[in-house]
């Protein structure tokens, strides 16, 4: 073999197979569409990329993506281990109205609104009734019986009619400079919102990857007989689950009406339990259960964030706006899609030639014959 000569096993060159393993990644495709989408709007603003410091605080485009983002990046956290275990989890949208709103409504009638100690409780009060939802997701769920979508599916429009009910049908303004720190606050020049979809972030991976319990999660998703043969309880990793999707759809619900400093429980957190789907199947998790990817999905739900911004930047009407993202996550799909890849690289292969015939052949006499 020559210097120049990278040609591997097989015949194929290691280039070309470092290439394939890397497009392979199941990070590549979503990092790869992200990187697309910023370069876009790089095109169409030239200073999106730029960082400003004011008043001690970050300011840009890329810092809105990551603010305005971090809501998306919980609830896609928690769905992510919902459906490695074949699961959905179709109330987060829910969940966020009545996180929300409950946080208000009591921060709201309370004596001290601007109190550390009123928000600490309005804080526990929605992450505990958000825990209790999850609890009875993961109770019909697993106890029950009852399929996941149907479940979550009864919680999705009871949920919103509760969060209704909590805010009388109104928007509950709150003026709280404690409260407004968690959506809209800066920690270290940092969004605090920011911070703390990253700290909840890495405690997963850390709990998930460090343990058994992320192999757990998959076992009962990947083949819930033989996980249940060798003594694997599913039920308690079920309820499990949907608790942690609850609370992290709480969490942000706080996000968001901290942020606005209201509380809207109609329109809070509508449709996100759809781009949180989105986002975890972005990221490369399959909704038939299994293996999941937890920076596939915070890169999932970064791409969601990021092409929502790029739809407002090129003017694009609101009533074509889910069209215009159902297209570009049916584009990513497809790229993540052995399948398709597959089929694609075989039409673009030139067909091999046929093999000439051996001496001694009988086609190869009868060409010396015709000759």
């Amino acid at each position: 073999m020559t210097p120049l000569d990278d040609t591997g096993a097989g015949g194929r060159p290691a280039r070309t197979r470092g290439a394939r393993r890397l497009t392979e990644h199941r990070l590549f495709w979503p990092a790869a569409v992200l990187a697309v989408l910023l370069l876009g709007n790089l095109a169409l603003t030239h200073d999106f990329f730029a960082v400003r410091v004011q008043n001690g605080h970050l300011y840009g485009s890329l810092i809105d993506i990551l603010q305005f983002g971090a809501p998306l990046i919980l609830v896609s956290l928690g769905m992510t281990l919902v459906i490695a275990t074949r699961g959905i989890d179709l109330s987060v949208g829910s969940t966020v109205a009545i996180a929300g709103a409950l946080a208000c409504e009591h921060i709201a009638t309370a004596k001290d609104p601007g109190s550390l100690s009123t928000v600490l409780t309005a804080i526990a009060l929605a992450v505990g009734v958000a825990a209790a939802i999850g609890l009875l997701n993961g109770f019909l769920v697993a106890r029950l019986g009852v399929q996941p979508i149907v479940a979550t599916l009864v919680l999705m429009v009871a949920g919103r009619g509760v969060a209704q009910l909590i805010t009388d049908g109104q928007i509950i303004s709150v003026s709280s400079s404690a409260y407004k720190m968690i959506g809209g606050g800066y920690w270290l020049t940092l969004p605090f919102a920011v911070l703390l979809a990253a700290v909840l972030v890495a405690v997963t991976s850390l709990v998930t990857r460090r343990t058994a319990l992320g192999m757990l999660v998959e076992s009962v998703g990947g083949n819930p007989v033989a996980s249940r043969l060798v003594g694997i309880r599913a039920a308690g990793l079920l309820v499990m689950v949907y608790v942690v999707s609850a609370v992290c759809a709480a969490v942000a619900g706080l996000m968001i009406s901290s942020n606005v400093s209201s509380a809207d429980g109609n329109n809070a957190g509508l449709w996100i339990e759809l781009d949180a789907i989105l986002a975890v199947v972005i990221g490369g998790t399959a909704l038939t259960g299994g293996r999941f990817s937890l920076g596939g999905t915070v890169l999932g739900a970064l791409v969601i964030q990021t092409l929502s911004t790029t739809i407002y930047t090129l003017g694009v009407p609101p009533e074509t706006t889910l069209v215009f993202k159902a297209l570009v996550v049916i584009v990513v799909c497809l790229a993540q899609s052995p399948v398709f890849r597959a089929r694609l690289s075989r039409r673009r292969r030139p067909a091999a030639p046929d093999p000439a015939p051996a001496a001694g052949d009988p086609a190869a006499r009868r060409q010396e014959v015709h000759s």
